[in-house]
């Protein structure tokens, strides 16, 4: 046990949740990546749990300092655990801790991202673009929807967490793979949806051999339809993965490339 025996009110999660949702991802950096955003989001409670300038706040603040890199989506179900497990458990929980955040925050990490910032913005997210682009203002109300609905889910996960405690834990790991292998199939699946159906571009050189005109793009289909959006695709991830490519140039050069090959009729609208 702790010294103060301090239990977490409702006023604590809903200062966790409004640290975490603003500032999570303000003290990234390349060596701990998120290590000083997961301290400073708990900060205000383990002082409650230890008290301050102890020698068991000092310790329990540099081991929560380590490598900690997860989903956004997801973190504090990490949070919550971690938590009661030291209200619990004390300072003899820190191995506990340590070990803890080590096996989840990989698990939750491809959980979370395959999820919340692949498939569900690539699934809204198109069904509210079609609605843009038909005239139907409603997909902005369900993009706004949408999102409400993550940041719900992620306020609610901390203190579900903190009650489950590490019988959480034990009850998900062994659904943690299959979910994960499942979620990222089926991202892979939406994205090769997106590629034909919302890049719409298509060869528009026509080769005039005596009287006979050839559509280039007809042939091209008949090799592969769609052959052209999934090329472009390739071509953008073979440009993200060279030194110095960001996605915002990428953008650009698809963007003024675009531009040039349509003013001399090469590509057009599909």
């Amino acid at each position: 046990m702790t010294n103060s025996n301090y239990q977490l009110t409702k006023q604590d999660f809903k200062q966790i949740n409004r640290r975490n949702l603003f500032t999570f991802q303000l003290g990234w950096n390349y060596e701990r990546m998120q290590n000083t955003s997961y301290l400073y989001i708990m900060l205000p409670q383990i002082r409650k749990i230890y008290g301050d300038n102890t020698d068991e706040l000092k310790q329990v603040m540099k081991n929560e300092t380590q490598f900690f890199n997860t989903s956004n989506f997801f973190n504090t179900i990490i949070t919550g655990t971690d938590l009661a497990i030291q209200e619990k458990e004390g300072i003899k929980s820190l191995e506990t801790v340590s070990g803890l955040k080590v096996g989840l925050m990989g698990s939750f990490a491809a959980i979370g991202d395959s999820i919340f910032a692949a498939l569900i913005p690539a699934i809204f997210g198109a069904i509210a673009a079609n609605m843009a682009v038909a005239g139907n203002p409603t997909g902005v109300f369900l993009w706004i929807a949408v999102n409400i609905g993550i940041m719900y889910f992620r306020w609610r996960q901390l203190e579900f967490a903190y009650k489950e405690g590490v019988n959480l834990v034990t009850r998900m790991q062994a659904k943690l793979s299959a979910l994960t292998d499942a979620a990222t199939l089926l991202g892979v699946f939406m994205v090769g949806a997106l590629v034909a159906t919302m890049i719409n571009i298509k060869i528009g050189t026509v080769i005039h051999l005596g009287d006979l005109n050839v559509v280039l793009q007809d042939k091209i289909d008949m090799i592969l339809p769609k052959l052209i959006p999934a090329a472009i695709v390739g071509l953008v991830y073979w440009m993200l993965g060279r030194k110095n490519m960001t996605a915002t140039r990428a953008i650009f050069i698809v963007l003024f490339v675009s531009i040039a090959l349509s003013a001399i009729g090469v590509i057009a609208k599909g």
